[in-house]
């Protein structure tokens, strides 16, 4: 059964990923049916497209470790580290402008996924961080590059070195998220701004989009051999496998 839905709702796409055993943590087949959603979308005559993880507890965890330990060696870990930088380059190139909906914690991979979009909001009790340091790891998926263009360059490093963990309001404020709702309202809050851009005359938020990528690139092909090499060498580490060994925790 799919853990990934894509929902039509006139000039809406709602892509879900839905994995509540493993908070909404991306797996390899993950990758293949993400990609799979975003050529389901781009055959739909929609205005936006909103990503959001389902339930109320995470928006995306990060990698599935339990899966993605089975990687030991320095080519499985590119390879897997480049088919999801690809999938999130996709994503932050994606012809309509893309809403990440954070309807929960969005950690590591989570936080990578969530910068990959054009526009974030957050219900108010949810946390945002690159954490990946807390495993002797480094964002690998393109989230580096794009957190450093958020908040700049000193920030992203000083947010990735600690693994900082930002409330909403925290990541609101030096522009990590872009809005912030209060949880009751969450729901109401996502779909309002998913209809602004839906509402927009034909074609004019793809061109908007066109427009303000041209300015501002959110995808760094150039940079994807660089960062997924570093990241492999950190990911056989021993470091890596000593803080990933549940029997730490």
């Amino acid at each position: 059964m799919s853990e990934v839905a894509v929902d039509i709702d006139g000039k809406v796409a709602v892509l879900t990923i839905d994995r509540p055993h493993a908070r909404n943590a991306i797996a390899l087949a993950t990758i293949a049916e993400l990609g799979e959603a975003l050529d389901a979308v781009e055959r739909e005559p929609v205005n936006v497209l909103v990503v959001r993880g389902a339930g109320d507890r995470a928006f995306v965890s990060g990698g599935d470790l339990k899966e993605l330990s089975r990687i030991r060696d320095e080519p499985g870990a590119i390879d897997m580290a480049t088919r999801m930088r690809r999938l999130l380059d996709r994503l932050a190139t994606f012809p309509v402008p893309v809403v990440a909906a954070l309807n929960g914690h969005a950690l590591g991979g989570g936080a990578e996924v969530a910068v990959a979009a054009d526009v974030r909001i957050a219900a108010d009790d949810v946390s945002i961080g690159f954490t990946q340091v807390r495993l002797a790891i480094m964002p690998a998926w393109g989230g580096a590059e794009r957190l450093a263009e958020l908040v700049g360059r000193s920030r992203a490093m000083l947010l990735i070195a600690a693994g900082t963990r930002l409330s909403a309001d925290e990541a609101e404020r030096i522009g990590l998220v872009d809005v912030v709702a209060p949880r009751a309202g969450f729901d109401a809050g996502w779909r309002e701004l998913a209809g602004a851009f839906a509402a927009l005359p034909e074609g004019a938020g793809r061109s908007i989009k066109a427009v303000v990528s041209a300015a501002k690139p959110n995808a760094h092909r150039a940079l994807e051999a660089e960062a997924v090499r570093h990241f492999a060498r950190l990911w056989v580490g021993d470091d890596h496998w000593r803080a990933a060994d549940p029997a730490r925790a």
